[in-house]
């Protein structure tokens, strides 16, 4: 990933710094990035341990190593047609390559202390979305505990929604 010596940095005058958790590996990307988006797929779910990822997509010429090339891991997700790669230390997911997209690098928008120059305004991958995934129910505080908030009690859903995840169940349940 690190560009060779005689290739000159092409650079735009600002730069958004990234880093994995315990910081061995440091990264910077030109702002703005090309785009963000949510990737809601059960691969990416998995790969993150959430429900969803946020990244912002970038020209590979675009990113530069800055500290700790050396700790990045590699592993080649078949299923996704695509390049994960995390730091060896702390197991940060840091990059995602796409064989679709050779030119494009992707990186987690969390990992950013400052602005990239895009918003976060697409979702891909909608049909995938796990069930069990907050999607703007209103909140209230739960009493005895500041700063956590609890979903309000609803209507429990009706016959159509609870077939439809009884048959995402008996599709594969780690699928969800």
């Amino acid at each position: 990933m690190r560009k060779s010596a005689a290739e000159p940095e092409k650079r735009s005058t600002v730069q958004a710094e990234g880093r994995c958790a315990c910081g061995t590996v440091r990264f910077e990307i030109d702002v703005p990035a090309f785009w963000v988006w949510h990737d809601h797929s059960r691969a990416t779910r998995r790969a993150a341990g959430s429900a969803y990822m946020t990244w912002v997509g970038t020209w590979r010429r675009r990113l530069r190593i800055l500290d700790g090339d050396d700790a990045i891991s590699r592993w080649r997700d078949e299923e996704a047609g695509a390049t994960r790669s995390f730091c060896a230390r702390c197991g940060t997911p840091l990059f995602l390559e796409r064989q679709t997209s050779p030119k494009f690098i992707d990186v987690p928008r969390g990992l950013f202390a400052t602005r990239t120059g895009r918003e976060a305004r697409y979702h891909i991958q909608l049909d995938q979305q796990a069930d069990w995934i907050w999607t703007g129910a209103p909140l209230s505080p739960l009493k005895g505990y500041p700063g956590v908030m609890q979903e309000r009690a609803g209507k429990k859903p009706g016959p159509r929604a609870a077939r439809q995840s009884e048959a995402r169940l008996a599709t594969d349940p780690f699928d969800l």
